[in-house]
């Protein structure tokens, strides 16, 4: 048998048994945390539970303007598209961590001429040249490596998860601010529409006073009502103008105007919406699973610190040629050889053991994160329920309180041109109107909104089809494997 094979039979077998040292990992595995107390079921939750929401709940609205909004932005939206490259960041260091307990093959090479070579002086200079592939090898035997490749496995998951709360969050953004500005153009018009009122009005009572049917009050206290309704339309108009802004942004453009489809108040409202089991959030809310995960990854580089405590062994082997005289260009012989080697702190003043405490403390931080995140989203999910259910009362309230009012300004100005009350009375009725109006405009507003925000508390539905069938085929990546 040549040198060559029982050189190459000796790196094989020196690779297969530092194989077989690779099972061992320093470190604690990670445990999923239990959350405890529970709730059996959510305050204010009055539907029929399902395990999870699956559909694209924007456009229960029935607003085909609003949905063209949201897809735009899910294409053009700047934060969005920087989660997404976050996540191929996470991905690219998981390739980038994955060939560390790999051997490792490089390439030497080197061209020498001189006298002086190995130690040994000589009369005539001569002429060395050298090639030779490096074969090495550091064995993780105590699963430094493999942690790390554990951690960024658990920071690309989270990155995903994290990339869909950044998408979550951007479609409830684009639909509450459609809302707000659907709502300020109401509160326009109403403005506009009492200030064509007053105007009227206005003519009316000054055409009297000139007459001296009636006091001057009552000439100031019109003009009063009339300017209250003039300055409320400017003010109506920048609420647009800066709510169009802030869309604008959110669709990944300059600002400008944003047209809308449906009025505020030809809105669908949704049907009740199935808040599921409270076990089941921590399944569906991607804020509470990328919380997971980094906790994960962080649990992680315990074990990455521990192994920085103990020793580190590693393999090399070369195997090339040489040449003497490099103007034959003719390899002399085969040059090999093959090592082992051993590194291990002995005394640095405590340094690796604190640098163990310190994952160990930020991986206290990041369960107590998680477990932070979990709360919140108990309590979003609560006050979502509430706001519907009050909103929903409340805004019943108005539209009978503004359609009281609107009757009650109609039978005031009858009694006053009738001469049976005074113009305090329709003041104080035109007041009433008005202000039941704006309230009315408002609160709609925030009851389509609080089921934008319960949505989005309930980890939002699917993006897009292909999203919910392709997530529908896999299995739940939330246990631990």
């Amino acid at each position: 048998m040549s040198t060559l094979n029982r050189l190459n039979i000796h790196i094989i077998t020196i690779l297969i048994s530092a194989s077989m040292l690779t099972g061992c990992m320093v470190g604690p595995d990670f445990k999923e945390p239990v959350i405890e107390d529970l709730p059996v079921e959510f305050r204010f939750g009055d539907t029929q539970p399902e395990e999870v929401v699956n559909l694209m709940w924007w456009e229960l609205f029935n607003d085909p303007v609003l949905d063209y909004l949201v897809e735009t932005a899910l294409y053009e939206n700047k934060d969005l598209l920087i989660a997404v490259s976050r996540m191929e960041e996470a991905r690219a260091f998981l390739g980038f961590t994955i060939p560390d307990g790999l051997p490792r093959l490089d390439l030497e090479g080197g061209v020498n001429r001189g006298n002086f070579g190995g130690g040994i002086l000589t009369d005539d200079p001569n002429n060395l040249a050298f090639i030779t592939p490096i074969i090495s090898w550091e064995i993780d035997f105590w699963g430094r490596f493999r942690r790390a490749n554990e951690s960024a496995r658990a920071q690309l998951l989270a990155s995903e998860y994290g990339l869909r709360t950044v998408q979550i969050g951007l479609i409830s953004d684009v639909v509450s601010t459609y809302f707000l500005l659907l709502d300020f153009k109401e509160r326009l018009r109403i403005s506009e529409q009492t200030l064509k009122s007053r105007d009227e009005s206005l003519v009316i009572i000054q055409k009297r006073f000139d007459k001296g049917v009636i006091p001057e009050i009552d000439l100031n206290q019109a003009q009063v009502q009339r300017e209250i309704a003039a300055a409320s339309v400017p003010i109506n108009e920048r609420f647009i103008y800066q709510t169009e802004n802030a869309l604008s942004i959110l669709l990944g453009k300059f600002p400008d105007s944003i047209k809308t489809g449906l009025d505020l108040y030809e809105q669908v409202v949704p049907p009740e919406v199935p808040t599921g089991l409270p076990s089941t959030l921590l399944e569906r809310r991607p804020d509470i699973l990328e919380s997971l995960y980094l906790l994960k990854s962080q649990n992680a580089l315990i074990g990455v610190a521990v192994a920085q405590r103990f020793p580190a062994i590693s393999l090399t082997g070369a195997l090339g040629g040489a040449i003497n005289d490099t103007g034959k260009l003719t390899i002399d012989g085969f040059a090999w050889s093959a090592g082992a080697g051993l590194l291990g702190p002995i005394f640095n003043f405590g340094q690796d053991k604190s640098r163990v405490e310190i994952e160990e403390a930020r991986t206290d931080q990041a369960l107590l994160s998680y477990e932070n995140v979990v709360l919140s989203a108990f309590r979003e999910v609560s006050d979502s329920l509430m706001e519907i259910q009050t909103y929903r009362v409340q805004v019943a309230a108005l539209k009978r309180q503004a359609t009281a009012a609107e009757n009650a300004n109609r039978l005031s100005k009858l009694r006053y041109d009738q001469g049976f009350s005074s113009y305090l009375e329709v003041l104080d009725s035109e007041r009433a109107q008005f202000d039941a109006q704006l309230a009315l405009s408002q609160a709609t507003q925030e009851y389509y909104n609080s089921y934008v925000r319960l949505y989005q508390a309930l980890g939002g539905g699917w993006i897009s089809p292909e999203e919910m069938t392709e997530s529908e085929n896999q299995e739940p990546q939330y246990n631990n494997k």
